[in-house]
């Protein structure tokens, strides 16, 4: 089998190297030529450049040679970058599994409430809102083609080099206190495990959670990761004077808990680091944090 991968970012390039001895090749696509070249080194993937100025002339032949597609790219200010391009090389190729990465932020806020997939998706950044619009472009491929395209919904995404533990260690972290907020996460390697899951067992117009299964404050993770690796805690930060960019003071504006029983009850998913407590338990000896 055959990969391509739009957006060959932390989660995708874990999820192609983890798996790298199923494919026969893996293509992937970063927006810059220089760092595609760096990553070809580094992997022995065929990079390509795709971005807003980028579009290597080669990614039409390498859809036609393709089994698998994952879409990690996210949209543009004009919608999805890869559906306005590389729609028809898509449609007219072999590719028989397509899942989207997408973000648990469609569902906007749910007021702590608990929800699974069933609930309506309510968006209200416009981030949010462009990637419910690329999930229903790409569910709409699927169904006029006939190719299974499975919808994946992250949490927050952490694991080597990205975790509580990272920020700790590089004096990068705050406890920004918001009362009643709570956010779920995922382990990139569990990320992993549910794609792989998916393409053994492939549904057509499937959209899952993949989460863990604790939502929890977020100071409470710092201070877990703090009392592993005894470094000192940040001070409290009150949510509402805290420097933040609109993109994160946009995320505290949402709070929910959201289920992932889809990803184990169709998948049989067996989450690694069902909870941050496994996940920096996982991490404290990793070089990268």
């Amino acid at each position: 089998m055959n990969l391509f991968v739009f957006g060959l970012g932390y989660t995708a390039r874990h999820f192609a190297e983890r798996e790298r001895a199923r494919f026969a090749t893996v293509r992937a696509t970063v927006t810059e030529e220089a760092r595609a070249e760096a990553i070809a080194a580094e992997t022995g993937f065929a990079m390509r450049a795709f971005g807003p100025d980028t579009d290597d002339d080669r990614i039409a032949g390498d859809l036609a040679d393709t089994d698998l597609l994952l879409v990690s790219a996210p949209p543009g200010r004009e919608g999805d970058t890869v559906l306005a391009r590389h729609r028809e090389a898509i449609a007219e190729s072999r590719i028989g599994w397509i899942g989207y990465l997408s973000t648990i932020g469609v569902y906007g806020d749910q007021n702590g409430g608990w929800i699974d997939e069933s609930v309506a998706a309510l968006p209200k950044s416009g981030r949010s809102k462009g990637r419910l619009e690329a999930e229903e472009g790409w569910l709409a491929l699927g169904a006029e083609t006939g190719k299974a395209v499975q919808v994946f919904r992250l949490s927050g995404i952490y694991g080597p080099g990205r975790s509580p533990i990272t920020k700790l260690r590089e004096g990068k972290s705050q406890r920004i206190v918001k009362e009643g907020q709570v956010f779920n996460r995922i382990h990139v390697a569990d990320i992993a495990t549910t794609l792989a899951a998916s393409i053994a067992r492939p549904r057509a117009g499937a959209i899952y959670n993949v989460t863990d299964d604790e939502p929890t404050p977020p100071q409470t993770v710092i201070e877990h990761a703090a009392a592993l690796t005894g470094l000192p805690l940040p001070p409290v930060v009150d949510f509402e004077t805290a420097e933040l960019s609109p993109m994160a003071r946009s995320f505290y504006g949402e709070n929910k808990r959201v289920r992932n029983r889809l990803i184990r009850d169709e998948l049989g998913v067996q989450l690694a680091f069902p909870t941050y407590r496994e996940g920096l338990a996982g991490l404290l000896d990793d070089a990268k944090g």
